[in-house]
């Protein structure tokens, strides 16, 4: 018998998913976080593990996780002080970008500022065609000026992306060997390596963001795998990925921008498996940790996926789960400005020192301090017991605000959970309106620590139909990790009319492809499984500005089929747009090719059968919409299926909360997942 663990190192607590691989069942941990020293949560948790549930380390046979290390090192700006070197005349890349506004309802807002300065921007001389022919030679005397002048600046690492090297990659290569000849103690990154994709400004700052993050993802990967071996796990790490699959640590080392949305992305897939199960054809994931709410869109168990996803203010353009921040998380601080005015986040209590009623020095309000002044949160264990709340120091925290704002404690906890819901509430709305879908047609699967203790406002809100709480909600984005795919993506731009004799460089460059991912799902990831693949292009009409992706059927390539070839990308144009053109000439700019090996999935074991309402451990007073109310506490592990109960209600179990609100009902399903709707909805 063995085990497979997924982890999620969060803000707050590190999650632990345990798969026995003989049962197929899933064991679930929670533990504090150690940003202080990182891997001294993995051991903390290994070793309760065994004391908890007597798994043997060496037991383990798959260890995977999800880390934020990468995507917090760009938004707080604590990366490498970056050279970048690109073709001479093309310095202003980052700053002219695309010249699109951050919000184009302000005329006055302004674009952020590029991780790499104007004065760290090199141009070296050199220059390619647009089809990869030489047009000037590289110039090897002006990389090495270029590499004087950018150690001068305190340069810590270089970035070489020049003009066209998607095309042809050699003077890359070459400008990258010389530089390491010339200062091998400087990290140099090459963007036709990093992600070879046409359009100057998006290869240029993908490659930046991986270079930036690259020295302390990788020192974080190799403390986490010294510390999976203190602990006694001997199979080397799993990283989750953007694109909601895994890889290997050692790859995650080299190719850090494919991680790095690494801990959202793990919430999602574990969010869709549920909803799959479930059967629940449009659902919102909403996860919401110790610093920060994130949804993304679930259609027919599936996760939704985009190019272009933001980092912070900053942009990377490799394949990733659609996931969009909207708001705060539990931890974060309430506070009020100088006009008088209660504001909540985005500043987090984090791990430590915490919200104030955890106890750990924290004394700043946070939202968990105000769900512990209504009388929601501390009615049952938080974090696997990790801690003990304590009610009277959350209300001293949140006093220091009422004063200010002469309302009661209670009114002013209320107060900073209306804000933190009222702000998720309107991104969430321009998020769904530029998706176009309603999410009054949609469930809501809220998950993470503080996801079910507010999920349930956020969708009466939005006046969404049900709100689905997994049986482990806590622990869902460990979860999502642990039964993600090996998954990986390859592109190959191409630039070519969709022409009849094009159809055979097409077949060529896709075995090209496919052998490429052949190699990295055996060698490198030494999957002997039957894998999958996924075949796209990405196509535009000739004279569109930007192309949208298609999938092709295998079968299509392999016979050259040239109608059905158009007809796929008319198909995709029609359900995006709602039009198509099918006389009009088409361009392909990239090919692209998915592969994935399939890893198990746990069961959803049936839970015991009841019937009527069930007992409640005790009734608390609770402060909800404004009065105090008499609310039934329940604990989940004595819930039964079929049973029913009414709003207002709370939910305890080792790692989260939920809290039902008035006029709302709860059905408890087979699986033990809670379905809540809203009274009128029932009625309905």
């Amino acid at each position: 018998m063995g085990y497979r663990i997924g982890v999620d190192i969060g803000g707050s607590f590190t999650d632990f998913a345990v798969l026995n691989e003989e049962t197929l069942q899933v064991q679930a941990l929670k533990v504090f976080s150690r940003p202080d020293e990182p891997g001294a949560e993995v051991i903390t948790g290994v070793k309760t593990l065994t004391e908890r549930y007597g798994i043997d380390p060496a037991e383990v046979t798959y260890f995977t996780h999800g880390t934020t290390v990468g995507v917090n090192a760009v938004i707080q700006r604590k990366g490498l002080k970056l050279a970048l070197f690109t073709t001479e005349g093309f310095s202003d890349v980052l700053e002219l970008g695309r010249l699109k506004l951050p919000s184009m309802f302000n005329l006055l807002s302004k674009r952020p500022a590029p991780l790499v300065p104007r004065e760290m921007v090199f141009g070296i001389r050199e220059r390619l065609f647009r089809d990869g022919a030489v047009d000037e030679p590289l110039d090897l005397d002006s990389v090495a000026e270029a590499l004087a002048l950018a150690k001068k600046a305190g340069a810590e690492g270089v970035v070489v992306s020049f003009l066209h090297s998607y095309r042809n990659a050699a003077h890359e290569q070459a400008a990258c060997d010389l530089i390491k000849t010339l200062a091998p103690e400087l990290p140099v990154f090459s963007s036709a390596k990093i992600w070879p994709i046409v359009r100057e400004f998006e290869r240029t700052t993908t490659a930046i963001i991986n270079g930036y993050v690259q020295p302390r993802v990788e020192h974080y990967l190799s403390s986490f795998q010294k510390a999976l071996k203190l602990a006694g796990v001997q199979p080397e790490p799993r990283v989750t990925k953007s694109n909601g699959g895994v890889m290997t640590a050692e790859q995650a080392k080299r190719e850090c921008v494919q991680m790095i949305l690494s801990g959202t992305a793990s919430g999602v897939i574990g969010a869709a498996f549920v909803a799959k199960e479930c059967d629940v054809p449009e659902c919102m994931s909403l996860d919401i940790g110790g610093t920060s709410a994130d949804v993304a869109l679930i259609v027919n168990g599936e996760p939704q996926y985009g190019i272009g996803e933001y980092i912070g203010e900053h942009q990377i353009f490799i394949p990733s789960v659609s996931v969009t921040s909207i708001g705060d998380g539990g931890g974060s601080i309430a506070w009020v400005d100088s006009l008088g005015v209660l504001k909540v986040g985005p500043d987090s209590a984090g791990s430590s020192p915490g919200p104030a009623c955890f106890g750990r020095g924290g004394e700043r309000p946070t939202i968990t301090d105000a769900f512990a002044v209504c009388g929601i949160v501390g009615q049952g264990e938080i974090g696997f017991n990790a801690v003990k709340v304590d009610v009277e120091r959350a209300r001293t925290a949140v006093g220091t605000l009422a004063t200010v704002l002469n309302q009661t404690i209670e009114e002013t906890a209320e107060s900073i959970i209306n804000i933190a819901v009222s702000g998720m509430f309107a991104k969430v709305s321009g998020l769904v309106t530029r998706f176009g879908v309603d999410p009054r047609s949609m469930a809501m699967l809220p998950f993470g620590g503080a996801g079910p203790m507010m999920g349930a406002l956020l969708a009466r809100e939005l006046e969404m139909t049900e709100i689905i709480v997994p049986l482990v909600p806590g622990v869902l984005s460990a979860m999502g990790g642990l039964i993600a795919d090996l998954k990986n993506d390859f592109i190959k731009t191409v630039y070519e009319d969709l022409e009849p004799e094009t159809v055979e460089i097409l077949q060529t460059e896709y075995r090209r492809l496919r052998r490429t991912a052949i190699n990295w799902l055996r060698e490198e990831q030494d999957y002997r499984g039957e894998e999958q693949y996924v075949y796209t292009a990405d196509m535009r009409y000739r004279g569109q500005s930007y192309e949208i992706e298609a999938v092709i059927d295998e079968k299509v390539i392999e016979a050259g089929d040239f109608q059905a070839l158009r007809q796929a990308f008319h198909d995709a144009h029609e359900k995006l747009y709602g039009h198509s053109d099918p006389e009009a000439s088409i361009q392909i700019v990239n090919l692209r090719l998915v592969v994935s090996g399939k890893t198990p999935q746990p069961n959803m074991p049936r839970i015991a059968e009841g019937t009527g309402s069930p007992d409640p451990v005790k009734t608390v007073d609770v402060w909800s919409d404004g009065a105090h109310r008499k609310t039934p506490v329940y604990r989940r592990a004595q819930l039964l299926a079929n049973q029913e109960f009414s709003g207002p209600a709370i939910v305890t179990q080792d790692d989260t909360t939920t809290f039902v609100p008035q006029h709302m009902q709860v059905r408890v399903d087979a699986f033990g997942n809670l379905r809540i709707t809203s009274s009128a909805a029932q009625k309905d």
